[in-house]
């Protein structure tokens, strides 16, 4: 797959500001956006991209209802958060090294369907921070390597 995907960099960065904001899992907010809206987030992102991110956010809350949640591992963190963007981008680097280009939107949902995600999540510890190639070879092997 290509790198530097900008169109899956921003879907993922939204999936991430949306959770902040709503306090819901990453996986919760796919549940709600459904396979179709982040297929259009991922396709238009260039043009989603030319709105500010959190009116973008709020146009997709308000489309389908996300609630307010309960989960916030921004403000149990003890240490400095990555920002929305910082995320996104892990994330973009792990589909593009696990997965093929015609399989990303597959490669979204799965990701934030394993347990992985939410380690990379929990900004108590430093996986978020490792190199590209570590994260993808955990990920494939399905556990954090020694």
């Amino acid at each position: 797959m290509e790198k530097n995907n900008s169109a899956l960099f921003y879907t993922y960065s939204l999936i991430e500001f949306l959770g902040r904001g709503t306090k819901n899992k990453r996986s919760d907010i796919l549940a709600y956006l459904g396979r179709e809206n982040v297929a259009r987030i991922y396709e238009y992102a260039d043009v989603f991209h030319c709105e500010p991110i959190a009116k973008v956010a709020d146009d997709f809350k308000q489309i389908v209802q996300i609630p307010m949640g309960t989960y916030d591992n921004v403000s149990a963190c003890q240490y400095d958060v990555p920002d929305y963007w910082d995320i996104g981008e892990v994330f973009e680097r792990l589909i593009e090294d696990s997965y093929e280009k015609d399989k990303v939107i597959d490669g979204i949902f799965e990701v934030y369907e394993f347990w992985f995600a939410e380690r990379i999540l929990n900004f108590n510890y430093d996986l978020f921070y490792q190199s590209r190639e570590y994260l993808a070879l955990c990920y494939q092997e399905g556990e954090i390597l020694v």
